[in-house]
């Protein structure tokens, strides 16, 4: 499912909840610890389906733990990355909560530069092809890769053409 057709009315703590149990089973299979602030620091993540920035969900955090510091935010965060629970998008600096998080990660973000919604999609089999010639012909070995393309949602397309 994208992000996008998650922000239609819904159960939002429904979102929440299977996204921690997603990150317990992660975890659990990996051998790693979701301790008590990776765990709040992911359910901070999904608050809502729009990206949010280290500082803040530090900001979030120092209401709860007056100590909070950015170091003890951004370690939580690449825990998170490392297990694929969570995305960062170079782009808005930001961290997305990840849909999929038991499949590997090949694919891209369609992010709205009015709104931010941001959508997840797959990569499809000519933009793999695609991008895996462009790096073969240049002697280099693809590890991941993501793409974050941006521009205007239809929501903010719609919204522009009627203003």
């Amino acid at each position: 499912m994208d992000n996008s057709a998650l922000c239609l009315p819904h159960d939002h703590s429904l979102c929440i909840e299977r996204a921690l149990d997603a990150a317990e089973k992660i975890c659990a299979q990996n051998g790693v610890r979701l301790t008590a602030l990776r765990r709040r620091v992911l359910e901070l993540v999904w608050q809502s389906h729009k990206p949010v920035t280290a500082y803040d969900l530090l900001d979030r955090l120092r209401t709860e733990k007056r100590n909070a510091a950015p170091p003890t935010v951004y370690r939580a965060l690449d825990f998170l990355r490392e297990q694929g629970l969570v995305h960062r998008l170079d782009s808005l600096n930001a961290f997305l909560g990840c849909n999929h998080p038991d499949r590997a990660h090949r694919g891209g973000f369609l992010i709205c530069t009015a709104c931010h919604a941001v959508e997840e999609i797959r990569e499809s089999g000519q933009l793999r092809q695609a991008i895996g010639e462009e790096a073969s012909a240049r002697g280099f070995e693809i590890t991941s890769s993501m793409v974050e393309i941006l521009g205007l949602c239809a929501q903010c397309r719609q919204r522009r053409a009627t203003s």
